[in-house]
């Protein structure tokens, strides 16, 4: 049976171009009523094209689906709130709210300033938090509500000249953890997508598989995490390529010593990196009752 989203109401900023874009299409070819959130900033977030966002709201109409245009600004507090308002208003609802809104002001950490860091942290993650605040009110109130978070393999491992993009994009993951926790009993699930894709944000970048990675797989995934019968909560998914597969944090069982010295450290590092047996801990009680069982306790 296909997935459909007929009399749900989905929100996805960043969706003038590149991943957001598919994400709309996608969700409004499954019959999702879409807004499409996108203010037309360059890569870095200066200037304003208003009308891409338009353009995508007629490219999900001319697939007989239904969208709005929105371009408030996701970086304040005042613009999500104004985003969320905007799906209500025209369509009575929200129920899904897929944060994609992303910009790049890449330097090498030494010659990084506020300025490439403060806007970068202001759109990935304080955005999730601004439009995700007004929508959870929403959500907890109905009984519903999907969260997916676009973050990246830079902020899992790391990539050289990406400081704050890496940081802000493991922010998220942090984000939907606590998500995934408190909106349980509202059947409210929240998870992250790792996309390799090929987008405005990548065509800088040598890559092999280029014409491979079309920004549509990834939508796929994002269409399930945004699905009713997700079940699915503070997971992270890498998707690429046709590829999906989990990304997590996980914890070895470690070395213990109630008397722990720099020494033991230094003397027992084999067993602290020793992955056999690691756990994924479901939240950060599940760490103290894993050394609460090593302590004996």
């Amino acid at each position: 049976m296909d997935l459909s989203f007929d009399g749900r109401v989905a929100v996805v900023t960043g969706a003038g171009g590149g991943l957001g874009r598919a994400h709309a299409l996608e969700l409004g070819r499954r019959g999702a009523k879409v807004v499409v959130n996108d203010m037309g900033t360059s890569l870095s977030g200066d200037g304003v094209e208003s009308g891409r966002a338009a353009i995508v709201v007629k490219e999900i109409e001319a697939l007989g689906g239904t969208a709005v245009a929105d371009v408030n600004s996701v970086a304040t507090t005042e613009g999500g709130e104004a985003l969320i308002r905007t799906a209500v208003s025209a369509f009575g609802r929200v129920d899904v709210v897929v944060n994609n809104a992303g910009i790049l002001r890449d330097k090498t950490f030494q010659n990084t300033g506020p300025d490439d860091v403060d806007p970068v942290l202001d759109v990935h993650l304080k955005g999730a938090f601004n439009v995700t605040r007004p929508a959870w009110r929403i959500f907890r109130e109905q009984g519903f509500g999907r969260v997916v978070v676009t973050s990246s393999s830079a902020g899992f491992f790391g990539n050289f000249g990406q400081a704050s993009y890496a940081s802000a994009k493991m922010g998220l993951v942090g984000l939907i953890k606590v998500l995934a926790i408190e909106g349980r009993k509202y059947d409210i699930r929240a998870n992250a997508v790792g996309p390799v894709a090929l987008t405005r944000m990548t065509e800088g970048f040598e890559n092999p598989l280029a014409d491979r990675l079309d920004p549509a797989l990834v939508s796929s995934v994002v269409a399930y995490l945004c699905h009713d019968s997700c079940e699915l909560s503070g997971e992270v998914l890498s998707a690429g390529a046709g590829r999906v597969a989990r990304v997590f944090v996980g914890m070895t069982r470690g070395y213990v010593n109630g008397s722990l010295s720099a020494e033991d450290v230094r003397d027992h590092l084999a067993e602290v990196f020793d992955d056999t047996g690691y756990q994924v801990p479901g939240n950060s009680l599940a760490e103290m009752e894993l050394l609460a069982e090593m302590l004996g306790k």
